[in-house]
């Protein structure tokens, strides 16, 4: 460049707005600073950006805060995974009632449904069956069950508060409540689909086969069957049934019982696990031979937690039958959700998905832990980093080795221990 094409004005001008140039995008990096320091959550929600000027549930809002207002730490778009029983319309009959959830309800509970049921005190669950099987817990009062097996052998037996019983699909059967207030109970199913109201009901059949033709099977006059209801029983109320050692002698008479019991007096077992916590009852397949669903019964003292798992083998779903808490969820690819639980609610987890249940009430907190599969397994965080190399782990999380060679190689299920 010559000096005559050099102008030192231009090249001021230049300096001059290169300078203001820095300075701005210095004050915008500052603004940006100050709006990062800027907190967003607050302990008591009282910032205006947490603010909810709009009418709102109340009463929703409290029983459900991890959504209101959810965790740090939860991210995503993870869809509901807890319904409420409350939720579910009630079908109510002369000796009871009944309702469920089904994937109808909880989209993602495909494999398991669930039932509600209370019968009164001689309240007669119909003389049924189902394709998929049937898991139940006694939540309180006393039932008798029934049922005949493939063989054509008979099953009766009495189960109270805690007991457990299943029925294979395909296997009739039945429930009526005993005094001297009936009993409540839930139901769980292997199937998603499942609909308390569409099953195979004795009447039903028979109400729709020809008279003749029940004639002919029994080898007895068309009028034997002239009493048969014009339409379903479902649920009825009854006289309480007979003895329980008759009712045996009796459904028992010529083939014999069941090889394997039906019921499983679970209010008579010993925890599998106790800690400072709480404790858990495992049952599956192991300890009752009948079944093909596995279940867990879990005690959460206040405070008490579900340590950090996941189960590789099967989906688990849920039901909590006493106090409050929260669970939650990792699904991967930087999505988790928290949500809050109480007695009647449902829950569904995906196999594999990682996630903790704490009790956040001042009771304790009971719930169910149920698959579609004979044996219960799960693989607790404490257990996997404690048997991989300390060394591998801390590259990984930088906790220190000190702290990884301290954790228990038997996993603890419920802490503290």
């Amino acid at each position: 460049m010559s000096d005559k094409e050099y102008n030192p004005l231009s090249r001021r001008k230049f300096l001059g707005t290169s300078s203001a140039a820095l300075v701005a995008i210095a004050g915008m990096q500052a603004t940006a600073s100050a709006q990062q320091a800027t907190p967003i959550h607050s302990k008591d929600h009282h910032l205006v950006n947490e603010s909810e000027p709009q009418p709102k549930n109340t009463a929703l809002d409290a029983q459900n805060p991890s959504s209101n207002f959810p965790p740090e730490t939860d991210s995503g778009g993870q869809p509901p995974f807890k319904y409420p029983f409350s939720f579910a319309h009630k079908r109510i009959e002369g000796g009871g009632w009944t309702r469920q959830v089904t994937v109808r309800d909880l989209p993602m509970s495909k494999k398991m449904a669930g039932v509600q049921m209370r019968l009164i005190k001689g309240g007669v669950r119909e003389l049924h069956w189902h394709v998929g099987a049937e898991w139940a817990f006694m939540i309180s009062g006393s039932a008798r069950i029934t049922a005949v097996d493939q063989h054509g052998r008979g099953f009766v037996d009495d189960v109270n508060e805690g007991d457990l019983w299943v029925f294979p699909g395909g296997i009739p059967h039945s429930i009526q409540g005993l005094g001297p207030d009936g009993a409540m109970f839930l139901l769980v199913f292997d199937d998603g689909n499942f609909n308390e109201f569409e099953t195979f009901l004795l009447t039903d059949w028979l109400h729709h086969t020809p008279p003749e033709v029940l004639a002919k099977n029994f080898e007895v006059p068309d009028a034997t069957f002239a009493n048969v209801p014009p339409k379903e029983l479902f649920i009825f109320e009854r006289e309480l049934p007979r003895p329980l050692a008759e009712e045996k002698r009796q459904v028992e008479a010529v083939t014999g019982g069941v090889p394997n019991s039906f019921a499983f007096f679970t209010s008579k077992m010993s925890p599998t696990k106790v800690t400072k916590g709480g404790e858990v009852k495992i049952v599956d397949a192991k300890n009752f031979p009948a079944s093909n669903i596995a279940a867990a019964i879990v005690t959460l003292k206040p405070g008490g937690l579900r340590e950090l798992h996941w189960h590789p083998n099967e989906d688990e779903w849920q039901y909590y039958v006493k106090g409050s808490g929260r669970m939650s969820v990792f699904a991967a690819g930087g999505r988790a959700r928290t949500m809050d639980v109480q007695a009647g609610d449902v829950g569904y987890i995906d196999r594999s998905l990682p996630h903790f249940v704490e009790n956040t009430g001042d009771e304790d907190l009971v719930f169910l832990e149920v698959f579609p599969t004979p044996h219960y397994e799960d693989i607790s965080l404490a257990e996997w980093l404690s048997h991989t190399p300390s060394r591998l782990v801390d590259q990984h999380i930088g906790t220190g080795e000190d702290f990884l060679n301290k954790i228990h190689k038997k996993e603890a299920v419920i802490t503290p221990e």
